[in-house]
């Protein structure tokens, strides 16, 4: 377990699905990333072994988020496609607009510099979701792409990708054309 000075950030554990599952299925958490919606349990239970991996795997990974004994959300970093650290975070409406989402963040890119300092820290967004880009930014990452989001149905879907560096092309197109 690790802390801030808000949160109690801990590993994501099988008794953690019913939360995670009504955070990923609630309409306003989705809202902005309609391919991240969650309508099915198994879903959930999926994604929290992939979490499970990647700290196995990584050293690193998404964490829940608790305030005293409150579930506020998700956050964290997992190395993606093996080239680049990704940050993520989602967070139950109760808790936007209360510096949580800086507060895991900060956390995380402090831990995955700690780990692999040769890794830069990205992060994904679907244009229009002005709520994570403003976090993403308070974050001191950057918007270093802006193109289409590669196996997105929504062939209109553009892809922000922020990071806390320039990419080299290699490292880029591995992040961009998935």
């Amino acid at each position: 377990m690790r802390s801030t000075a808000r949160l109690a950030l801990r590993v994501p554990e099988q008794a953690d699905l019913d939360r995670v599952y009504r955070l990923y299925s609630d309409p306003l958490v989705w809202e902005p990333d309609p391919l991240s919606r969650h309508d099915d349990p198994a879903q959930t239970e999926r994604m929290i072994g992939n979490w499970r991996a990647a700290w196995d795997r990584d050293g690193l990974g998404m964490w829940t988020a608790w305030a005293r004994d409150e579930f506020v959300g998700i956050g964290g970093c997992f190395v993606r496609y093996g080239v680049a650290w990704n940050l993520g975070f989602r967070l139950r409406p109760l808790y936007w607009g209360r510096g949580y989402a800086q507060e895991v963040s900060a956390a995380a890119i402090h831990a995955a510099g700690r780990l692999r300092p040769d890794l830069a820290v990205t992060a994904y967004l679907l244009e229009g979701n002005d709520r994570s880009s403003r976090a993403v930014e308070r974050t001191g990452l950057r918007r270093i792409w802006r193109g289409p989001d590669a196996g997105n149905p929504d062939t209109a879907a553009i892809r922000l990708l922020y990071g806390d560096r320039p990419l080299p092309q290699e490292t880029l197109s591995a992040l961009i054309e998935r």
